[in-house]
Parts: C-alpha cells; structure tokens; sequence
C-alpha cells in the first residue's frame, strides 16, 4: 500500500478549511492534525477522525508530520514558520508570506541553513489559465509588453471583520491581505518590479487598513503597470469573481487584468486576445480570438506541488524567496501610499 503524506493544517479558517479539505481528498495525503483553539471545529461534519491541537507547539510535541500548512493572520507566519523550520519539517505557508520583509528573510536564511523547503500560498500561479497567459506572453504573440491594468474590486462584509478581530488591525488591508495575489502574478508576468508609487484612503468602516489604494509600478523592463485595489466597492471586476477558481463566490464573465502589447493585448481571466488583422492600426479591424484550455484546480494542483516537494521530485512553483520578492512591492505600495514618495525596489 503507498505511503501517504502526512500533512497538519495550522489555522482552520476560510482558507484553512480549503487547504483540510484538499488534503482529505487527494490520494497521497492523509490529514493528520489540525492546530485551531476553537474546540468546535473538531465536530465538523466534513471532517474525518483527525486529532486537533490547540497550538503548534502541541502539535510539534505529539507528532511530526510530514509537512505543515500555515494558515494562520499573517502576523503569526514568521514565529509559527521558524517553530516548524527547527524542526526540519517543510512548510507552505500562506500569503503573505510575512507583514515584514526583513522578518521573511530571516525565516528563510534559516531555512536555507536548515535545507527545509518553504513554499508560499500565491496558488494562482498553479492555475491553468495563469499558465496559458504565460505562455501566450512568453510565445511573443501580444509582441513587447507595452502597459498592465489590474483590478481588484469588491465589497467585504461586516461579518467578514466581525468574525476575525485580526482583520480590522494595521497590516490585515487590501493591499497586503488581497493586492499580494495579483502583484505576485504581475510580477511572474511581466517580471521585476524597479519602482513603485501609490495613494489610499483610510478605512470606511473606522477600522485601521485601508479602505481603496492605487498604485504606478515601473518595471525593470520598461513596462508601466496600474493597479487598484479596495474592500469597499460593490463590483464585479476581481479575480475571485471572474476566476471561476472558487464556488464561494458568484461569477461575472468579466475580466480584471489588461496586458498591452506592441501587436495585440490579451484579457484575463478569459484569455482574450485582441489584434488588427493586418498590422496594428486604430483605424483598422481589431478582433478577439478567444483560447481554449482545460481548467484545473489551483488549491489542488499546489498541494500536489507541496506533496512532491517533500517527496523530493520537484521543486516549488511558488517559493518562499517569490513570496518575499511579491512581499517587497506590497510592503513598498504602503510605505509609498503613507509618506507620498515613489519607492525604489532593492533587489
């Protein structure tokens, strides 16, 4: 019989709970342990006989599991991550991968030291549209990337806050909790990030993030980015809601990205490209040729990753280095929209 992965879930909140239930389903993991304070959760109908912990460290002192997913407010990742890194036991941990930079490098100086794999949750980067994307940019069939938009709109509910105190406090916004996906997959787009400048609005609510921000990102390869992102707008245009990535939420047909190129422009998430039928011109035809693919699960094909990761016959597709890199423009995008200045990126 083969030997299954024996996998812990740390945090079993909205995100903790998909990680639970992929783990479940996949052939080659059993879920071994769930650390979550809440004893309530043990007597979820969807959950088998697994045992639960009240900390890590109680985990950590009964058993040692194969690998652990963190999925936990981001302001406990570094702490939890290093608990897990003395132990030698690889980790996914969730975006972001830290609210600090310099605390992410640190975690992953001393896993390096430790040779244990770090693997960070930007799970879009497993989808199979981000990957057609990709490769459509990369085949040179938009031509030179020229200019990026992104749109990250949608309305949070009060319950939402009212659920988990953590997200009305400093560093649990828009920017760094949500903008982190699609700044990391603009940077696996388009490349690296050289400056960045933005603005916000406080909360609406009275909370301490930030309700709406914008931001300008010049890239090291000339391509200039616009992006915004807010919690507070009733909207279709974010990736959850035109993703098709998550039945949770309602799907629009819409699109949220614009990538300009020098001979056509693509949309996603629908993959839309649209070109002249002879060479760029406005006042020529312009029309859309529309790309097929096979849809995959993106939580589904990260585990798989993780899993392959700790069985030593892959590497990360998202590693903790690109969750520090993607950190670094979030990370600058407050600072920039706090003090007014364009950020320099140190790379």
């Amino acid at each position: 019989m083969k030997k299954l992965t024996q996998l812990a879930v740390v945090g079993y909140g909205l995100v903790g709970k998909i990680h639970a239930q992929e783990i479940i389903k996949h052939p080659e993991s059993n879920l071994c342990a769930i650390v979550e304070p809440n004893t309530k959760i043990a007597k979820d109908e969807n959950l088998p006989s697994t045992k639960q912990f009240p900390t890590l460290n109680a985990l950590l002192d009964a058993q040692r599991p194969d690998g652990i997913i963190l999925a936990t407010p981001t302001s406990l990742h570094i702490s939890q991550g290093l608990d897990c890194i003395k132990k030698e036991i690889p980790i996914l941990i969730e975006k972001p991968i830290s609210v600090h930079s310099k605390e992410a490098k640190a975690l992953l100086d001393k896993a390096s030291d430790l040779n244990v794999p770090v693997l960070v949750g930007h799970h879009r980067r497993h989808n199979n549209i981000v990957k057609s994307a990709k490769n459509i940019i990369d085949s040179g069939q938009i031509g030179e990337i020229c200019s990026v938009h992104s749109t990250c709109w949608f309305y949070k509910p009060d319950s939402y806050f009212e659920n988990s105190k953590w997200r009305t406090q400093k560093g649990a916004g828009p920017i760094l909790v949500n903008l982190v996906h699609d700044i990391d997959l603009l940077r696996y787009l388009c490349g690296e990030v050289e400056t960045v400048f933005a603005v916000s609005a406080p909360s609406k609510r009275g909370y301490e993030t930030e309700s709406v921000a914008s931001a300008i990102l010049k890239f090291q390869n000339g391509v200039i980015a616009t992006i915004s992102v807010s919690d507070s707008i009733a909207a279709p245009w974010s990736w959850e809601m035109t993703s098709q990535e998550n039945d949770i939420y309602p799907q629009t047909k819409q699109s949220c990205y614009l990538i300009g190129g020098s001979e056509a422009s693509i949309s996603l998430p629908d993959l839309t490209i649209w070109k002249h039928k002879n060479n760029p011109n406005w006042w020529t035809e312009i029309t859309p040729k529309f790309t097929l693919l096979e849809k995959n699960k993106p939580f589904e094909t990260q585990l798989s990753n993780f899993i392959n990761v700790i069985k030593g016959i892959e590497e990360p597709v998202v590693s903790g280095i690109e969750g520090y890199k993607s950190l670094q423009i979030v990370e600058s995008i407050l600072l920039s929209s706090e003090n007014g200045t364009s950020i320099g990126i140190k790379q």
